[in-house]
């Protein structure tokens, strides 16, 4: 089984669509195996970002320097799931960074419409909803630093036969 982060972005948050979104995840099978609110500091962002995701290799610094503020713009939820290939799955589920080219029925699609362009225009970071780990190495180092190992769970749920192909114990 894979584990992968998703982080409910402020906006998320802000506009009450957290358990909604939640829902789909679980509903595809994926389990929470750790989730918590919290309000992290410029450094933890700053650690996710770029020591983990070399964003500003990647997108530069401007687009670094407008999504540390908007990350710091209310409280974060911090999810661990766990399931069949759940990196991938997560990602298609979320679709494209950029909500304007993502597909709908992705959470994206149905739930942002903003463009890079515009964001750039407006100079503010893109309300995106959602976090998720690339890659299978970048989710355990991301859940290595949004949690700690007593803060995830193993358990069994109702639906992991179903789900899962597991044969009953």
């Amino acid at each position: 089984m894979e584990r992968t982060l998703v982080v409910f972005k402020p906006d998320a948050v802000k506009r009450a669509i957290v358990g909604e979104i939640l829902t789909r995840f679980e509903r595809a099978g994926l389990k929470i195996v750790g989730q918590k609110m919290l309000r992290p500091d410029y450094d933890h962002y700053y650690h996710h970002y770029e020591k983990i995701g070399k964003m500003v290799s990647r997108r530069g610094e401007k687009a670094f320097s407008v999504t540390l503020e908007m990350m710091q713009q209310g409280p974060v939820i911090a999810v661990v799931l766990e399931g069949i290939e759940a990196v991938s799955l997560v990602r298609k589920m979320v679709g494209t960074t950029e909500p304007k080219e993502a597909l709908p029925g992705t959470i994206r699609g149905d739930y942002a419409h903003m463009s890079f362009s515009h964001a750039d225009k407006e100079g503010v970071g893109v309300p995106n909803l959602i976090h998720a780990s690339g890659d299978l190495e970048e989710a355990n180092s991301e859940i290595a630093h949004w949690f700690s190992e007593s803060e995830l769970f193993d358990y069994d749920t109702v639906h992991e036969t179903h789900t899962q192909v597991k044969r009953p114990k």
